[in-house]
């Protein structure tokens, strides 16, 4: 007697050619088994329709309560992903501004932050911790090994000397640092050095103890910025890309292996690479330093929009939207394996605090980033399908590689012993991404207007349904905290 079984759906596995049809057994919120005709009796049964059967999505890189506090915010955003098929999101989080509001040791902080999630999600949820002030560097152990938090970052390279939406001298206060404390490369280099002295002492999680990055040169960030205002040639996303310019994004990512390689760290995670400069300096780490995994993610804003979007300033976001030739880049990079995995950087920023409300199309004035968790897998699967790329690869971007890069070990597939996490899409169904359709509150989509073809129908969190399209969000937030590694059960 199984607790559900799904009958007649086209099974999507990560990296895999074909889309066999088959059913789906699961008991105890795992999937049991995997085949055609499974026989036995269940206490569910439901009819997939002949849809793809994907691996529940993996957002692998969200900032929930980066806005709107993290109890407030998680409800809505979590199910707003699992209307697209997003069953676990995983969140960067930091002291300081933003977030819980407050400087102090992780080990204050985590608790308070435990209790704002518990019991706000609907889909399951993670956390990476980067350490801002230069004690908490030495609780990266605890982090790792306690917490559950093996991936340190995002160590946001252009935070020292420059701010979060634009240039400022107010970022110590902003930051909460202590006296005497530096957001510097001297910083992440201690930030390294101690994520390798934690791989030495814990080879249990060794290959899940990694430092991310956020790659962008802070004092060319503060030069261009000048330099494209006082010309006053390019407006928008444009000018927004060429204040932020790709180069200062490559030479980021050539320090942040370079200090990883001489601190003996091993692993490190290149984050939302935008442009063809910044592809081809993490080429470029891999020769040059062949002991260091270089993990290379995208977005599905950089492969969906570019700087000639029409979403205008709702579309600013750090690093900036490119050319459209770099989006073309990433695609290709996307297609022959360099870039891993996809993401969304999701981060819910109002429309009344996203721009300014006296000069709303000013881009200098708007706040950075966006939502989207719940266009990740359907707007991949539209995109990359046009493209050529099979049903696997989308399934490999967004469920199968973030589950093995951060030890998600029973997410990510669709087979037996895995987390019955689903995502039941309808290849054939085309539909139009409009704001006013989603369960976010950010009130606005820069991905406005955008025609999909691909549509979640239900989505299962370890064989729960917790979505269905016409119904809406079923069942009350059963979203578990996930400490990595994780394994399903």
């Amino acid at each position: 007697m199984y607790d559900l079984l799904i009958k007649n759906v086209r099974v999507v596995r990560p990296g895999a050619d074909d889309t066999p049809v088959a059913d789906i057994a699961v008991q105890d919120g795992r999937i049991a088994r995997v085949g055609p005709d499974l026989d036995g009796e269940a206490h569910e049964e439901h009819d997939g329709a002949g849809r793809l059967a994907f691996p529940g999505a993996i957002d692998a890189h969200t900032h929930v309560g980066i806005y709107v506090p993290p109890d407030q915010d998680a409800p809505t955003e979590s199910a707003s992903a699992v209307s697209g098929g997003c069953t676990t999101m995983l969140t960067y989080v930091r002291t300081g501004s933003l977030y819980l509001d407050r400087p102090g040791p992780v080990r204050e902080f985590w608790p308070e932050l435990l209790a704002a999630s518990e019991g706000n999600y609907h889909c399951d949820y993670g956390y990476h911790v980067s350490p801002i002030q230069g004690a908490q560097v030495a609780e990266t152990e605890w982090i790792a090994t306690e917490a559950g938090c093996p991936n340190f970052g995002e160590v946001f390279m252009f935070y020292g000397s420059h701010g979060l939406h634009g240039g400022t001298d107010k970022q110590r206060e902003w930051l909460m640092l202590d006296e005497g404390d530096h957001y510097d490369l001297a910083h992440f280099d201690a930030i390294c050095r101690e994520a390798a002295a934690i791989q030495g002492r814990h080879p249990e999680i060794a290959d899940l103890v990694q430092v991310s990055w956020h790659c962008e040169v802070p004092e060319l960030l503060r030069a261009y910025e000048t330099k494209v205002q006082s010309e006053g040639r390019l407006s928008g996303l444009e000018a927004y890309s060429a204040a932020r310019p790709p180069h200062a994004e490559a030479l980021a990512v050539q320090i942040a292996g370079t200090l990883a390689h001489h601190a003996g760290l091993s692993n490190i995670n290149v984050l939302h690479i935008t442009s063809r400069a910044a592809l081809q300096a993490a080429k470029n780490l891999r020769q040059i330093y062949p002991g260091l995994d270089v993990g290379m993610e995208v977005t599905a804003g950089h492969l969906l929009l570019d700087y000639t979007s029409p979403c205008g300033v709702w579309g600013k976001v750090n690093p900036p939207l490119r050319a459209p030739e770099d989006r073309e880049a990433l695609w290709d990079a996307v297609a022959d394996g360099t870039l891993q995995w996809a993401m969304t950087d999701h981060a819910n920023a109002p429309a009344d605090q996203k721009v300014d409300a006296d000069d709303p199309g000013n881009v200098w004035k708007a706040h950075a980033g966006f939502g989207g968790v719940e266009y990740l897998l359907p707007g991949l699967f539209s995109e990359g399908t046009r493209r050529g790329l099979p049903p696997g690869r989308i399934a490999e971007l967004t469920a199968g590689a973030p589950a093995r890069r951060f030890g998600l070990l029973g997410k990510g597939d669709v087979a037996e012993g895995y987390d019955a996490d689903l995502a039941l899409l309808d290849p054939d169904e085309t539909w139009t991404i409009r704001a006013q359709d989603s369960l976010s509150t950010q009130g606005y989509t820069p991905f406005e207007g955008i025609e999909v073809t691909g549509r979640v129908k239900a989505t299962y969190l370890r064989g729960r349904r917790v979505f269905e399209d016409g119904a809406g969000v079923t069942g009350d937030r059963a979203g578990q905290y996930l400490p990595r590694p994780y394994r399903a059960g």
